[in-house]
């Protein structure tokens, strides 16, 4: 005697009921829409459900749209603008910077030593004439630049103004570079600074 229709598509079904459990348990209704399969096949039209059918249809919800790109900074032209002024900035003043870390931190000069003419021009131009304070820091007139240890910090060794009337007074090459970036980029300027100078320089 031959097993009814039903008892035929016994295991298909089991295995249909199985995926959508399986399915339901990590994907939402947003996202994919719900599994219809059919539970049994019409006798009528003689249309079977294999197993191949069924994996076939669970595969086709787990296609999902290609994830989104994550945001790339450089395709933000403002950050790109940015990225590009701060190059030329660094490209500015690395010469100067360069040549004041130099003078300082290398044993060409000893302390309280007068800078090398050519040296002293560049440090006068390209830092001294940017200090804030320039003026006072020159007072009643400039004889020459020289190197000394800072007069609280005797660990460290800064640049003096020697002035005509044989005072001396120290100024910080940093200051001086960064009054030059806020005159000369004045858009970027403080992004700039606090993005490359220490703090405690300030």
């Amino acid at each position: 005697m031959a097993a009814p229709p039903l008892l035929k598509t016994l295991p298909l079904l089991r295995l249909r009921i199985r995926l959508c459990l399986h399915h339901h348990n990590f994907l939402t209704s947003a996202i994919f829409p719900p599994l219809r399969l059919p539970f049994c096949t019409s006798a009528s039209s003689g249309s079977t459900w294999s197993e191949e059918n069924v994996l076939s249809s669970a595969s086709e919800l787990l296609r999902v749209k290609e994830p989104p790109k994550f945001f790339d900074r450089f395709d933000d032209p403002s950050y790109r603008k940015w990225k590009d002024k701060e190059d030329e900035i660094l490209r500015d003043i690395e010469p100067i910077t360069l040549l004041a870390k130099d003078i300082l931190h290398s044993d060409r000069y000893m302390d309280g030593e007068r800078l090398a003419p050519d040296e002293e021009k560049t440090v006068i131009e390209r830092l001294l004439a940017y200090h804030p304070h320039s003026v006072d820091k020159i007072g009643c007139g400039l004889d020459s630049i020289m190197v000394d240890r800072h007069p609280q910090f005797r660990q460290s060794r800064c640049l003096f103004v020697v002035r005509t009337d044989g005072g001396w007074i120290d100024f910080s090459y940093q200051k001086c570079i960064r009054e030059y970036i806020r005159k000369k980029y004045p858009s970027y300027a403080e992004r700039f600074i606090r993005e490359h100078f220490k703090r405690s320089s300030g």
